[in-house]
This record gives structure tokens, C-alpha cells and sequence, in this order.
């Protein structure tokens, strides 16, 4: 091959292959994008580790605006996203605030913007987004008390005796509002909990007062004299479906007004990268008259979760029994 030739191949070698590459990529079809598998630890069980929050603004019961209605269009939870950040934004007075159409007053007055941090979002659960976290029974609302229970307060707000006499989230040794659970809430901020897995057990390590639940799989439960301030929980598996039994609750951290037979049944599911399903159903015929159930989203947060260190420097409660004292010495003068 002369050398004149060769330099003419060459130069079309050079030149062509974009021109053939365009006309093969103007062709080929897109590359199908692969489908989302559960990730796996190695006993072959889903991995829920990680760090999760469940913040949302969407509230336990559902508001008077959304009556009958669980699932929001887009319209509509833009909408009243939109009026829950612009309530959020006012700072609160001496009357409290409002969030989410909800008016705080009195002693949680003292909440404003730099505590709160709910996120700015309802839950989201199958693509819409939720009007209420109760889904059961269908009007969203918590179901009627039984005669007994009605007039038995959560806790006994009026004793000042002493630091023991004042509620446990108040003493910071349990996260308010449910948070740490069983049933595992979202409350007003610090809503981050960091799971870590084993065969035999799983840790949910609570950001609010650093709580710790320990799970146990296949167990059993303690004997009905022992009780513990988050209950006796034990797991199981129903296919890839994280199943958790609670019992064995003290009187001291009584959810919503319940007895010390509370029991609570929780399904964690991880339905997709970012996301695992929680739904709880909370059964205590000594307070209700019949189950409920709730169900909302854990969502991946990148974490870290910092310590919350309530107690120490807690002058607060100082404050709450010296104003007691205060109080009945002025009572006694009169």
C-alpha cells in the first residue's frame, strides 16, 4: 500500500466514526433503569440501619378542613403546607402560636421558631400526601374512651411535691410527646432516630433525651411484675416486614392517657431507598373501645444524631418547684 493511499483511509478513519456514532445513538433506545431491590444484611434480612427521621407537619388527628378525607390532592396539601410555613414563620407571644391551624398556648407558648423543626411537609405514604396519621378508624380520629378511663388524666400535672412528682419528659428522662415510642411520634423537633440491625436484636437509638429501645428477636417477654418506661418489646419477621409486640408498660409514661396494659403491634417495612413504612396499631380495652392504628413514612436523613443532653443544666425544674413554693408561701400570708 503506497503511503498517498494510506493517509486517505486514515483521514476517513478519523472522520467518520462520529458521524456513525451519532446516526447509532439517534437509533438506540434508552437504557431501562433497574429496579430497586431491598438491600439485605447478611442473615438475609432487610436493612433498616441508618439514620431516619420522621418529621412531617401532617398531625395524629385529622382537622376539621379535611373531614372524610385521608389522602390530599397536590392542590390541597400545597396549600395548607403554605399557611403551616407562614404560621410557622410568626413568632409567638404571650398567647403562644399556631401551627397548622392548631393554637399553642400556655405552657407550650414557650416553643417558637428556633425550637420547632418539623420539616415543612406532610407524610407522604403511596405517592399522596396524608391528612391525618390515624388511618383507622376511617374519620382519622382517636375513638372514644371507655367509661372508665374518661376522667383519668395522663398524669397528674398539679404535683409539685418534689422532682419525682413531676412528669418523666419534664425530668428529661423520657423524650416528650411519644417520641422514643412505643408508638414512636413525631413531635415539635428532634426528630431523628439511627437503627443499628443484628440477628438477634435492633437498636433505635432516639435523638430526643439519646432513648434507647433494644428489640429483641424471638423473644419473650418479661413477666407481667416487670415494667419498663418504653415497654418490653420483641420482634419478629413476617416475610421482610419487621414486626414488634409491646408490653409490660409502667404508669409512668402512660401515651395518650392510656393504662399500664397498653399494647402496641409496630410494622416496619422498607419500601423503597429512602423510605421505610411505619404503621402502629394501639390496642388497651381499659381505655379505648376498640384499636387504632396509625401509619406514616421514616424518611433517610444523613444524620448525625448530636446528643441531647436535657438534664444537665435542667433549671428549669428549679424554676417550676421555686415557683410552687413562691406560690404557697403567698397562699399562707393571705
Amino acid at each position: 500500500m503506497n503511503c498517498r493511499l494510506f493517509a486517505s483511509l486514515l483521514a476517513t478513519a478519523l472522520i467518520a466514526p462520529p458521524a456513525l456514532l451519532l446516526a447509532q445513538t439517534a437509533g438506540a433506545k434508552p437504557a431501562a433503569k433497574k429496579a430497586w431491590t431491598v438491600p439485605r444484611t447478611s442473615d438475609g434480612r432487610p436493612d433498616l440501619q441508618g439514620v431516619w427521621t420522621n418529621a412531617t407537619i401532617t398531625r395524629m388527628e385529622r382537622l376539621p378542613q379535611f373531614n372524610g378525607k385521608l389522602d390530599l390532592t397536590d392542590e390541597e396539601a400545597a396549600k395548607f403546607e403554605h399557611q403551616d410555613q407562614e404560621e410557622s414563620a410568626e413568632q409567638p407571644g404571650k398567647d403562644g402560636v399556631t401551627l397548622g391551624g392548631v393554637k399553642f398556648s400556655g405552657a407550650n407558648a414557650g416553643y417558637n421558631i428556633l425550637f420547632i423543626d418539623r420539616g415543612n411537609e406532610l407524610a407522604r405514604v403511596d405517592g399522596k400526601k396524608r391528612s391525618s396519621l390515624i388511618i383507622d378508624p376511617p374519620d382519622g380520629k382517636v375513638p372514644a374512651r371507655v367509661t372508665a378511663a374518661k376522667g383519668r388524666p395522663a398524669f397528674d400535672f398539679g404535683n409539685f411535691d418534689s422532682v419525682k412528682g413531676r412528669p418523666v419528659s419534664e425530668r428529661c428522662l423520657v423524650g416528650f410527646g411519644s417520641t422514643s415510642g412505643p408508638p414512636m411520634m413525631p413531635v415539635l423537633y428532634n426528630n431523628n432516630y439511627q437503627i443499628v440491625q443484628t440477628p438477634d436484636a435492633i437498636m433505635m437509638m432516639v435523638e430526643m433525651v439519646h432513648d434507647v429501645r433494644v428489640i429483641r428477636i424471638n423473644g419473650t417477654h418479661q413477666p407481667p411484675q416487670v415494667r419498663l418506661w418504653l415497654g418490653d418489646s420483641i420482634g419478629h419477621w413476617e416475610g421482610d416486614t419487621l414486626v414488634v409486640d409491646t408490653t409490660n408498660f409502667t404508669n409512668k409514661t402512660r401515651f395518650y392517657g392510656s393504662s399500664e396494659n397498653l399494647h402496641v403491634i409496630e410494622r416496619f417495612q422498607r419500601v423503597d431507598q429512602n423510605t421505610i413504612l411505619y404503621r402502629v396499631t394501639i390496642d388497651d380495652p381499659a381505655t379505648w373501645t376498640k384499636q387504632w392504628t396509625m401509619e406514616y413514612p421514616f424518611v433517610a436523613t444523613a444524620g448525625p444524631i448530636y446528643e441531647y443532653a436535657c438534664h444537665e443544666g435542667n433549671y428549669a425544674m428549679e424554676d417550676i418547684l421555686g415557683g410552687a413554693r413562691k406560690t404557697e408561701k403567698e397562699g399562707a400570708k393571705q
